[in-house]
């Protein structure tokens, strides 16, 4: 009567964990690693809408033929020294020379490690 139970051995069920944690392991970083690069991606993108903001402002500006001339100083008022970007990122805006350069710190949470910058060129 017992010998027609079926089930696993406890040979076959420790194999499949020491299976399961092989796979675990090689995943894991790959995942973590993934998900680094994703962010990176998004802060990069973040940069470009930062970027193609400031290009909007100085196009429209010299296109209405402003009789004051455009500074680099106002290109950034213009996008904030803090760039709203949504919820999902915190970034800063800051005058480089004659140039803005733009840094995320932050995407959902998430510290950015190295930070994600960007410059816009003032164009001369």
């Amino acid at each position: 009567m017992l010998r027609n139970e079926k089930g696993f051995t406890l040979i076959e069920i420790i194999a499949v964990l020491v299976i399961l944690g092989i796979l675990a392991a090689v995943a894991v970083p790959k995942y973590l690693s993934m998900m680094d690069q994703s962010r990176q991606s998004a802060a990069a993108t973040a940069i470009a809408e930062v970027k193609a903001r400031a290009s909007n402002y100085y196009a429209s500006q010299t296109l209405s033929n402003s009789a004051a001339p455009l500074t680099n100083a106002g290109v950034l008022a213009s996008v904030g020294a803090a760039p709203d970007l949504g919820s999902d990122f915190i970034a800063t805006a800051v005058t480089s020379g004659s140039n803005i350069l733009i840094t995320v710190t932050s995407e959902k949470g998430a510290a950015l490690t190295p930070n994600a910058s960007g410059t816009w060129y003032f164009p001369q």
